[in-house]
């Protein structure tokens, strides 16, 4: 039978559209939070594309799978380097959307935003983190030194980083993120002019 968290990793991306669609539809930006908001997320947009570059092709992937494990790059800092990335993307747009909103429906779109994103990766990352340590013994040894998600002291020794970044992976492996976030950037820009009005609420 197959395992529920399987079922939620295969559609991890379109169980996350729920929050773009959210702040596109109650989203009310301003100059100030459309500036701000954007430039959060273009960190996590880089954190992402500096994690690609080590994972590869494989981050793609409908099923938990990994033919090397990767220490180097972020993922001598933290093991999570694409999800921390993604909730980076997502509190970034979310205060870009949220600039010109009743502080309320703000605080309510910012815990849906939550949410959203730890209930995703609340599931999926002790799953993939089964997987890596039943199918690389040094994984365990991993685990003990680098945290999952939030850094913490020096992170991994140069010694034990095994793996090497590849620009060559990112425009096979990012091409979707990266026409996502351009997408959402175009439409906090379109809230602050042409679609202004395109907002439900107060």
């Amino acid at each position: 039978m197959t395992d529920w968290r399987d079922v939620v990793f295969k559609n991890r991306g379109a169980l996350l559209v729920s929050v773009a669609l959210a702040l596109l539809v109650f989203g009310r930006p301003s100059g100030v939070s459309a500036l701000v908001g954007i430039c959060v997320a273009l960190m996590g947009e880089a954190l992402r594309i500096w994690a690609v570059g080590y994972s590869g092709v494989t981050t793609r992937a409908e099923v938990v799978t990994a033919p090397a494990l990767v220490t180097a790059g972020p993922y001598a800092i933290v093991r999570n380097p694409l999800y921390l990335g993604n909730a980076i993307i997502a509190l970034g747009f979310w205060f870009a959307f949220a600039g010109a909103l009743p502080w309320r429906l703000a605080a309510l779109l910012l815990i849906f935003v939550l949410a959203a994103v730890g209930g995703v990766y609340g599931v999926i990352i002790p799953h993939e983190e089964r997987y890596l340590a039943k199918t690389f013994p040094q994984y365990s040894a991993y685990m003990v030194t680098v945290p999952r998600i939030f850094p913490r002291g020096a992170g991994l020794p140069r010694s034990g980083q095994t793996g090497k970044w590849s620009s060559a992976v990112i425009a096979r492996a990012e091409v979707i993120t990266l026409v996502f976030f351009a997408l959402m950037a175009t439409a906090v820009l379109l809230k602050l002019g042409p679609l202004r009005a395109w907002t439900i609420g107060p």
